[in-house]
């Protein structure tokens, strides 16, 4: 078995890869794996013992074998793409397909650099992703447990207190007992049916059929829409291009590309504009034929102008930067952009709690003076 330190210095960060989470294996384990295959198929490694070392520096049980069953199939004279397919959960066709395309051109080293390259930035779009629903998720969060406190602990202990009253309640406070009598004797059955709800709303929507019309749906609503499709747009320029820029041939790299969205809509599309240029058709000439609005007019601009000058891939990569900072600008600014609404909300709610119990409170010192 090969040493990694005959080939690497103490001071490269790769002269002692360790990989793999403990458990499940996650996507920082496969783009580590890339990297450090990179690496060693590099420095002159053979690609049976590179995989072999990588068994051993792997942490994580599913993903060692995961890497031995790669390692005896490429032992047996397959190809390492070939010896990935059986394990698409872990290994895209995305990925596969580049690896193929590599080995195929026999620049599987740079190629493998570049994929990692590639996975790396697509960890920080889906970091990105993720900050921007942080703050609106803590928000919504803490709403939630504060309405929960006060709807099972505050307004049932509140029921007692207004029955003392020998006044006419106004309706503020009529509609404050009716939520108190109900949490009070219905609590446990709200509670049930709220989470039955939501498993059901959740499974509801992931029937193809409505899936379908929720994706279509979804990119219409306020802020979220286009925040959605900027994130759908950028995932697409980002891996189209690194397909066409890795050799993959047009009709296919589309038909991938495709598949690596997530929204249901923007799937069909590329699936009709596979279909025109499988008729003869550019992407560009597909996009504005199909008039669905969910490619804006620089993408269609800047697609058209990269098939003219035989820069396609180019385009695309530029595209992705572009969306990738505006998403970024999203998370960065959404506080800004919800900050308000969320205030009205909370206000909304603490200022009727407030009314209705202070009014009644008024009214009764009143009747006392007279």
């Amino acid at each position: 078995m090969i040493n990694l330190k005959t080939h690497f210095s103490a001071n490269d960060w790769y002269s002692v890869p360790v990989l793999g989470s403990i458990g499940r294996p996650t996507s920082m384990d496969i783009l580590m794996f890339t990297k450090h295959l990179a690496t060693m198929i590099q420095a002159g490694v053979p690609l049976v013992e590179a995989l072999d070392t990588l068994v051993e520096q792997t942490k994580s049980t599913a993903f060692r074998e995961v890497i031995t069953a790669i390692v005896a199939e490429v032992r047996n004279g397959k190809s390492l793409a070939a010896a990935m397919k059986p394990h698409s959960a872990l290994f895209s066709e995305f990925y596969i397909s580049l690896i193929e395309i590599s080995e195929q051109s026999g620049t599987l080293d740079e190629n493998l650099l570049f994929i990692a390259e590639q996975l790396t930035k697509n960890m920080s779009l889906r970091k990105k992703i993720q900050a921007a629903f942080v703050y609106p998720t803590l928000i919504v969060s803490v709403l939630f447990i504060l309405s929960g406190f006060v709807a099972f602990f505050v307004l049932p202990r509140l029921i007692g207190f207004f029955e003392a009253f020998s006044i006419d309640l106004p309706l503020s406070t009529r509609i404050l007992l009716f939520f108190a009598y109900l949490f009070r004797d219905h609590g446990s059955l709200l509670l049930i049916s709220l989470f039955t709800l939501v498993i059901s709303f959740t499974a509801f929507v992931r029937v193809p059929v409505i899936q379908r019309h929720w994706h279509r749906w979804i990119l219409t609503v306020p802020v979220i829409g286009p925040f959605l499709r900027q994130v759908q747009l950028a995932q697409l320029t980002r891996n189209l291009g690194v397909l066409l820029k890795s050799g993959v041939p047009i009709g296919r790299a589309v038909s991938i590309a495709g598949q690596t969205l997530s929204n249901r809509a923007y799937q069909e599309d590329l699936q009709y504009v596979q279909e025109a240029i499988g008729k003869g058709s550019t992407i560009s000439a597909a996009l504005q034929k199909q008039k669905s609005g969910r490619f804006p007019a620089l993408v269609v601009k800047m697609i058209a102008i990269g098939e003219k000058t035989g820069n396609l891939d180019s385009s695309l990569l530029y595209l992705s930067d572009f969306y990738e900072e505006e998403i970024e600008a999203f998370a960065k600014n959404v506080s800004t952009l919800l900050e308000p609404a969320l205030l009205l909300v909370i206000g909304l709610l603490v200022g009727g709690l407030a009314l209705a119990i202070i009014t009644p409170i008024y009214e009764l010192s009143g009747a006392v003076r007279r």
